[in-house]
């Protein structure tokens, strides 16, 4: 079995940061990636950032330059340092990963955190 935990939500004025990290946990056998998604009251789910094993970050246009992921291998955890926060970026931001369990080693899947709440607002 397979959890990802976020945390690091909260409320944040405009202009203002947030870390979220997330960590995963359970039987692992390996990552293939790792990444964050929010989704906004009546809105779709829509991708923020993601960092494939050994390769680079990608960002939706809305966050470049603002956001920065970062994945710490040894401990199954990601990271989503945003900063310069607008009110547009309210939402629950989810973590996701796709890997493989140990008892699956050759299945690969994507998982998911239940999410954690961003408010931006004065």
């Amino acid at each position: 079995q397979v959890q990802l935990q976020e945390f690091g939500g909260g409320l944040v004025q405009p202009g203002g940061s947030l870390r979220l990290s997330c960590a995963a946990s359970g039987s692992i056998w390996s990552i293939q990636a790792m990444g964050w998604y929010r989704q906004a009251p009546g809105k779709q789910r829509e991708l923020v950032a993601t960092v494939p094993d050994g390769g680079s970050a990608n960002y939706v246009d809305s966050v470049k330059g603002r956001v920065t992921i970062s994945r710490d291998k040894a401990k199954n955890t990601v990271y989503l340092e945003m900063n310069s926060l607008k009110p547009e970026d309210t939402a629950v931001y989810f973590c996701s990963a796709e890997l493989n369990t140990e008892s699956e080693p050759m299945l690969r899947d994507d998982y998911w955190g239940q999410g954690t709440q961003v408010t931006v607002s004065t």
